[in-house]
C-alpha cells in the first residue's frame, strides 16, 4: 500500500519541491494551503504524471479549530497519514517597535501554535502504528538570536527545540522527527517577510527550493534528526558555540541591517 504524506504550506516554495518529491516516489498526498487553485493544479498533476492520488485541503492552518478540522475530515475519509510536513511559516522584517503586531501574532499562530497542534493530533496514531515520522521545517536562524527579524527568529528557535525533545521522547517508538533547518532560499518568502532590503539578501547567499528540498527529503526518510542544507550554513550554525552571545547578536544585526544603495 501507498504511504500517505500530509504537508502544509504547500503552494510554493520548499513545501511545493518536498511534495513534487514524494509524488515522484509514489506517495500518496494530502495537500494543505490557503489557495485552492494551486492545490487543485498540483493534484492533477501528481496524478496525471505520477498516478498519486492528492487529496486537497485548501484552508488556513492557523485559523481556531483548522488543524482539528483536518484531522476530523481525513479520519472521516479512511485516510491514514503517516507522514506530517510541518512547512506552513512566514516572517517579518523590521525592528520590534515598528513592526506590526497583528502579523507577528499571526506569524506565532502558523510558525508555533499550529505546528505545535498538527503534531499533537497526528503523532499519536503513528506511534501506536509503530512506524511515521514528522518533520518540522525550522531554519538556519534557529541557532541564533535575530535583531530586525526577532519574533520570527525566536519562532524557529521553538520549532528546533521543540523537535530535538521530541526525537528524544519517541526514542524507541518508529517514530522519527526531523527539523529541517535551510539557511537563506529562493522562495517567496523574501518577498512575504520584507527582508528585499536587507544586507543579508543583497550579499547573494542563497540556496533554491529544489536544493533544500532534496537534502531535507532524503535525510528525513533516513531519520535525521535535524538537516542543514548546504556546507556554508552547517559552518554558520557551529558559530554560536565559539562566540560569546552578545557578539553573535552583533554578527547577525550586521547581516540584517539594510542595506545603503
Amino acid at each position: 500500500m501507498r504511504k500517505t504524506v500530509l504537508i502544509t504550506g504547500v503552494s510554493g516554495g520548499i513545501g511545493k519541491e518536498l511534495a513534487d518529491r514524494f509524488a515522484k516516489d509514489g506517495f500518496n498526498l494530502v495537500l494543505v494551503a490557503r489557495s485552492e487553485g494551486k492545490l487543485l493544479e498540483l493534484a492533477k498533476e501528481y496524478r496525471k504524471k505520477h498516478g498519486t492520488q492528492a487529496t486537497v485541503i485548501a484552508k488556513d492552518v492557523a485559523s481556531h479549530g483548522v488543524p482539528e478540522e483536518i484531522f476530523t475530515e481525513l479520519k472521516e475519509k479512511g485516510i491514514v497519514v503517516d507522514y506530517l510536513v510541518n512547512n506552513a511559516g512566514f516572517g517579518l522584517y523590521g525592528t520590534f517597535l515598528e513592526t506590526n503586531l497583528e502579523q507577528e501574532t499571526n506569524m506565532i499562530d502558523v510558525n508555533i501554535k499550529a505546528l505545535t497542534i498538527m503534531t499533537k493530533l497526528f503523532l499519536p496514531d503513528m506511534v501506536k502504528r509503530g512506524q511515521g515520522g514528522v518533520m518540522n521545517v525550522a531554519s538556519l536562524v534557529a541557532f541564533f538570536p535575530g535583531p530586525m527579524m526577532s519574533v520570527y527568529y525566536a519562532t524557529k528557535a521553538y520549532v528546533l527545540s521543540f523537535t530535538e525533545a521530541l526525537e528524544n521522547e519517541l526514542s524507541g517508538t518508529g517514530v522519527t522527527v526531523t527539523a529541517l533547518c535551510p539557511g537563506l532560499t529562493s522562495t517567496g518568502f523574501v518577498d512575504r517577510s520584507g527582508m528585499g532590503d536587507s544586507k543579508l539578501f543583497q550579499s547573494g547567499a542563497i540556496m533554491e527550493a529544489g536544493q533544500v528540498a532534496e537534502e531535507g527529503y532524503r535525510g528525513f526518510l533516513r531519520g535525521k534528526t535535524i538537516i542543514m542544507p548546504g556546507a556554508r550554513n552547517r559552518l554558520m550554525a557551529f558559530l554560536p558555540r565559539l562566540m560569546p552571545r552578545k557578539m553573535v547578536t552583533r554578527m547577525v544585526r550586521s547581516t540584517q541591517d539594510r542595506a545603503r544603495h
